[in-house]
């Protein structure tokens, strides 16, 4: 390749403005000046593109550089033609150019005006792209996140595993590939899908020693972040959700909660899209909320947090969001909410795709749960898991992780290890985890019954302990190799070679987990004193145990099941907010005015006398409010129930899904007004099961789900179970 020779440095100056070059940059341009491939693995922020645009800049010809975003592309040819005084230095080649633009880019190119193409890979395998790139001169070809050529990477895509024919079809010229997240095993199957083997490794360490990892139970998750991002009000956020409608609705949320915030997703109007990220950049905005879509090549250096509402579907895109965080070097805090349940839903979603997909998919979600529940340093799980090594003693960031500035206690499973692996063994690896948890703390459900499990020594073995507690040896078993999920059989646990080593005694080493962590949802960090608590808007444990009895006082004049007077989450809130009258009552998580009517009053009164006698200083700003547009379906469903129409044409007909209507009925029946729905359930429910389930529900003394699932998971479906719940709260609480 004929380059300027020239000093770099110099070079560097005149078209950056830095004086020196970062890490092993320099190194990286002189060998690809000469000719030779380059393979640059270098985390988010450490200046990957820099390492193609200044030997693009100083080279005859022009260098492809290969993207596989059209809003990373904008941003990065904006940001080279910035660089010079005339326009057309930088191009991009993709679908939404049209005849007239694409021959203005083809004119700068013969003209050597244009120093750096970008193009989708979709674009390249055009033909007459092709011929026209074969008689002009090529200077490199670059291809940036390389991490989507390997189907092990978290951004798989299949046109990027022809680029190495395509590339030979147009000239021999040298290729760099670059990616901010690569695993060993992903490293190697993009150096041969390109046939890169003996190509020059320039790696970087994935420490960024500056972020803060913190994983928190998803539990009241809308409040926390809404508490989270007050508190750290004016700086610059992002909050990631796997699904677009989720995107939305959360945006909205925060917005009226007072935080300046945009939504951002690909189904968004492109403008929409575009205006949203530079009102973000431009300091518009506080905080996006977005899907994966958003923050590839977005270089905001002063992102404050980025927090992952759902986590997501692998360690790599973990990395490279979180990576997002404090690229200045600056305070980054990376917060994610995790729910096993999610997993869960993944892992559904997997089940529909091809095995070799599906068996990919499965490791690295486990890696992901692993991750999420690990006692371990969690920068050192991250870096193992890229193949590199860290002490988590005396590394740089070592303490900037949750983990070691509180860490969980510690206790030896091995014997309830070895209990599980051999109840898996007898019942000839036939089970899913549901049914082996049933089995192993003594429930009967229909999988149990088939199998006559209650006459075996194994049925209720662990009773003593929640079904939680077994929960996490089952996934702890499974992230530590001792068990494996069946492919085939989607979710039969088996027993790995591992496994049977620990049966047979030989494994010496302990099995530890990680106790049930108490998890001080008020606060990150620290503050933990009762008074800073309150003054913060913590849960109040000694209030919430005092409601609670008053609760069932209450319920006990009326005739009815506590939960039915307030529910937990109720009570919780007014553990946060302390109101004192039965309209601040009316402002409660879940709370309607009939309620607050019927029941209001007692509660306030005994609130206010407690705030009273402590002395609490009550601070009025976390009422977190719920978006106001619901009175409009409130009025319509009441009003299409009272006509008995089909819940699915009530749904339909306010573009609902059936999950969203439920949601809704909910809201209703739990703020204290009467649905009547009991037309769809003698339609579509057998008569024993509604009797069952309404004796059930009068006895028991909580309305989870959870509970309720436990009991009738087996017969029922989440759906079903909801929609007999909002018939007894309505006919009994209300």
């Amino acid at each position: 390749m004929s380059a300027k020779k020239a000093n770099l440095s110099g070079e560097l100056k005149k078209y950056f403005g830095f004086s020196t070059f970062k890490g092993q940059q320099e190194l990286i341009i002189e060998e690809l000046l000469q000719g030779k491939d380059i393979f640059v693995l270098m985390p988010t922020g450490g200046g990957k593109s820099l390492c193609y645009q200044l030997p693009a800049l100083i080279s005859e010809g022009t260098a492809i550089v290969v993207s596989p975003l059209i809003a990373l592309m904008k941003n990065q040819v904006d940001a080279v033609n910035g660089l010079s005084s005339e326009n057309g230095v930088a191009h991009v080649l993709n679908s939404s150019l049209n005849k007239t633009q694409t021959k203005q880019v083809f004119d700068d190119i013969k003209s050597g005006k244009t120093k750096l193409l970008y193009v989708a890979p979709e674009s390249l395998i055009k033909e007459d792209y092709l011929e026209f790139f074969r008689d002009v001169k090529i200077s490199f070809v670059a291809i940036d996140e390389a991490h989507c050529i390997s189907e092990w990477g978290h951004d798989f895509r299949p046109e990027y595993r022809n680029l190495k024919s395509i590339i030979d079809k147009i000239a021999d010229v040298p290729v760099i590939a670059l990616t901010a997240t690569a695993t060993p095993k992903v490293q190697d199957d993009i150096q041969k899908t390109l046939g890169m083997t003996d190509a020059l490794v320039f790696k970087e360490s994935f420490n960024r020693a500056n972020l803060y990892y913190e994983v928190r139970p998803k539990v009241n998750v809308d409040k926390e972040i809404v508490k989270f991002i007050n508190k750290h009000k004016g700086k610059s956020g992002i909050v990631y959700c796997l699904s677009r409608r989720k995107v939305e609705e959360f945006a909205q949320l925060l917005q009226v909660n007072g935080v300046n915030a945009l939504p951002y997703h690909a189904g968004l109007d492109q403008k929409v899209r575009v205006t949203n990220q530079d009102k973000f950049l431009m300091e518009e905005a506080d905080v996006i909320v977005a899907t994966i879509a958003f923050g590839m090549g977005i270089d905001k250096p002063d992102v404050r947090f980025v927090i992952h509402y759902d986590f997501p579907k692998s360690l790599e895109s973990y990395y490279q969001e979180t990576g997002r965080a404090g690229r200045d070097g600056g305070e980054g805090h990376c917060l994610a909410f995790y729910d096993p349940k999610d997993i869960e839903k993944l892992e559904k979603f997997l089940a529909q795709k091809p095995v070799s997909e599906r068996e990919i998919g499965l490791q690295l979600l486990n890696e992901v749960v692993g991750y999420a529940e690990t006692s371990m340093s969690r920068r050192q799980y991250i870096l193992y898991y890229f193949g590199e090594t860290f002490d988590p003693v005396k590394g740089e960031g070592a303490n900037m992780c949750d983990n070691a500035s509180n860490p969980p206690k510690l206790k030896d499973a091995t014997k309830d290890l070895k209990k599980v692996l051999e109840l898996i063994k007898g019942t000839q690896e036939k089970f899913k985890s549901k049914d082996l948890i049933a089995v192993i703390v003594g429930k009967e459900n229909s999988v149990t019954k088939s199998y006559k499990m209650e006459q075996t020594s194994f049925f209720g073995f662990g009773k003593d302990e929640k079904d939680n507690y077994w929960k996490t040896i089952l996934r702890q078993a499974t992230v530590q190799n001792f068990l494996q999920k069946d492919i085939e059989t989607y979710g039969v646990l088996k027993i790995s070679a591992k496994g049977h080593e620990v049966i047979d005694g030989k494994f010496k080493e302990p099995f530890l987990i990680a106790e049930d962590r108490e998890f001080d949802l008020s606060q990150t960090k620290a503050d933990s004193d009762q008074v800073q608590m309150q003054a913060a808007g913590g849960l109040d444990q000694n209030l919430f145990g005092l409601l609670k009895e008053l609760r069932k006082k209450v319920a006990k004049k009326h005739g009815i099941p506590p939960y039915t007077v307030f529910m937990d989450p109720s009570l919780e809130d007014m553990t946060v907010q302390y109101p004192i009258t039965t309209e601040e009552i009316t402002k409660i998580y879940g709370v309607g005015e009939g309620k607050a009517k019927k029941y209001g009053k007692e509660f306030a009164d005994f609130i206010s006398q407690y705030v009273e006698d402590n002395n609490i200083e009550r601070t009025q700003d976390m009422v977190l409010k719920n978006v106001a547009n619901k009175s409009s379906h409130k009025v319509f469903i009441i009003q299409n129930t009272d006509k008995k129409i089909d819940l699915e044409d009530i749904a339909r007909a306010k573009n609902l899904s059936m999950n969203d209507l439920l949601k809704e009925m909910e809201r209703i029946v739990y703020q204290g007004t009467k649905l009547n729905i009991d037309y769809y359930i003698e339609e579509n429910f057998d008569e024993d099961m509604v009797e069952e389930f309404m004796e059930f529900m009068t006895e028991s003394e909580s309305d989870s789900m959870k509970v309720l699932l436990d009991e009738f998971g087996d017969e029922l479906s989440d759906e079903e179970v909801r929609m007999l719940r909002i018939k007894f709260i309505s006919d009994v609480a209300n």
